[in-house]
């Protein structure tokens, strides 16, 4: 009997290990699935327009005119209605959204420029998507304003993880859309049909063309395709074809005269234009002509399921070389335009597609940021995130996981031109503080953007109590830069 016992408890443990072993063995393949399916990598094409407001697409409220083929991604995807940009500028913004830390930490705070081309270089030492992306494995290529350190620098895109750039190194020469060079690597690519102004080749068509080339040539491999177009920055200059769609349609037009001299306008000066709401338009149309022609372009290949598209702006709308956002109402529901730290400056669309992954149709009201992208791209891919950024993964939103989805406690921006602004973002309350380096203990604004998304009635002296957190966070989510500081005011130039 005692041999029986003996003989049950053996079996009974040997089953029991045996089970143990099965289920373990069961648990680590469906976390190896699950990593897998995690870690598989699919293609990034990053659309970044330039200066488009929030108020610019018909699926954020345009009225005037359409934007077919952005809205089909938006139809496709997920659409954000409370993203916003790195910065009110372009190359500030372009950093937060290529290091992961907001304009307190990253590097390039400011649009520092370089004489005779290009702005202040990001320093080698820097943690770039780009690099992210490419030590994963993944064939890198920017196309279009790149702005983050002058040709041949440190910063210049060859150097900060891309494999392949064509466009503009420099963001005041993006000014032209007839250049007479573009940088191709470390080449420049002269373009003697646009010499004295001859106007013949409109780069954001070449761009394109190399965007769709690279997209083409890396189908059978994972690849991040940057594309920072110049649309709609001024000047506002688009093909003759482009512009009769639309002559005559926005009146009364809006004339800008311009009064470069040659050499100003081969420097960055605007072109005049006599049908500036036409142009606006016009390449607004182009741009949305282009994100079709790349949707297509990855349908045709049959990559699309394995391929995410994001269209998103660098800030809000700008207000130079006849631009007219009052007129098209180019900041949405907001205050504020290009350069200012009201909502207008800063919230921007943002659409991202991932068939079988992101819901079509989607919508998310999550508060976040440029900044976020970096994180979210490092965990979407399973990679250790580096130390010290300041955005959140997106990942647990974009696949419908809210639960799961980390809140930032703020989001902070500042702004080293205008005499020095800052603003913070915590949960709904927002507070801006202008002219810093002139009045640094002047008293802040502060919005319940929950109640007042217009920013139109500031609440400070009925919340003493916040005003008192957001002036501590006003100090602490920064750190001085040795180029960008607010303890003395410094020469930053245009974008």
């Amino acid at each position: 009997m005692a041999q029986i016992s003996n003989r049950l408890i053996i079996l009974f443990f040997t089953f029991s290990l045996v089970s143990c072993n099965f289920f373990k063995e069961k648990n680590q393949e469906a976390q190896k699935e699950h990593t897998d399916e995690k870690i598989q990598k699919p293609n990034i094409i990053y659309i970044l327009a330039d200066d488009l407001g929030y108020g610019d697409l018909s699926s954020y409220g345009q009225e005037k005119f359409n934007t077919p083929n952005i809205d089909k991604l938006a139809s496709q995807g997920m659409l954000f209605t409370q993203f916003y940009s790195g910065s009110t500028v372009c190359a500030p913004s372009r950093s937060a959204l290529m290091t992961g830390m907001h304009t307190g930490h990253t590097f390039i705070r400011g649009n520092k420029e370089i004489q005779p081309e290009g702005q202040f270089p990001i320093p080698d030492n820097t943690n770039t998507l780009a690099e992210l992306l490419k030590e994963a494995g993944y064939v890198t290529g920017a196309f279009g304003k790149w702005g983050l350190g002058f040709p041949g620098s440190e910063g210049d895109p060859v150097n900060q993880g891309f494999d392949v750039f064509y466009g503009y190194n420099c963001q005041r020469l993006g000014h032209k859309y007839y250049p007479e060079h573009l940088w191709s690597n470390r080449d420049s690519i002269v373009l003697n049909e646009n010499k004295n102004f001859a106007n013949k080749l409109y780069a954001p068509a070449l761009i394109h063309e190399k965007t769709i080339q690279f997209i083409e040539q890396n189908k059978d491999k994972p690849f991040f395709a940057y594309v920072a177009s110049i649309i709609p920055h001024a000047e506002l200059v688009a093909p003759k074809e482009q512009m009769e769609k639309y002559r005559n349609k926005f009146l009364p037009e809006k004339a800008f005269d311009g009064k470069f001299t040659k050499e100003e306008l081969r420097n960055g000066g605007y072109m005049p234009q006599k049908d500036s709401h036409a142009a606006f338009v016009a390449m607004i149309d182009l741009l949305d002509k282009q994100v079709g022609e790349i949707m297509n372009k990855v349908n045709e290949l049959g990559i699309a399921d394995k391929t995410i598209i994001v269209f998103t702006s660098d800030n809000g709308p700008h207000a130079e070389g006849g631009a007219d956002p009052e007129y098209f109402n180019s900041n949405g529901p907001f205050k504020g335009v290009k350069r200012d730290l009201y909502e207008g400056g800063i919230r921007v669309p943002m659409i991202v597609k991932w068939p079988q992954k992101i819901k079509a149709g989607a919508k998310s009201d999550l508060v976040c940021a440029a900044w976020d992208v970096f994180p979210t791209v490092s965990d979407l891919l399973g990679l250790k995130t580096p130390k010290g950024l300041d955005g959140i993964s997106l990942l647990p939103e974009l696949l419908g996981n809210k639960q799961e989805q980390k809140q930032h406690e703020y989001l902070y921006w500042e702004f080293h031109e205008k005499g020095g602004r800052q603003a913070i973002r915590m949960g709904n309350w927002k507070a801006v503080k202008y002219n810093v380096f002139k009045k640094p203990n002047a008293p802040i604004e502060l919005y319940d953007l929950s109640k007042d998304k217009g920013e139109t009635n500031n609440v400070a002296a009925q919340n003493p109590e916040i005003v008192e957190k957001m002036n501590g966070l006003l100090k602490t989510a920064r750190t001085e830069s040795t180029v960008f500081t607010f303890s003395q005011k410094t020469f930053l130039g245009v974008d």
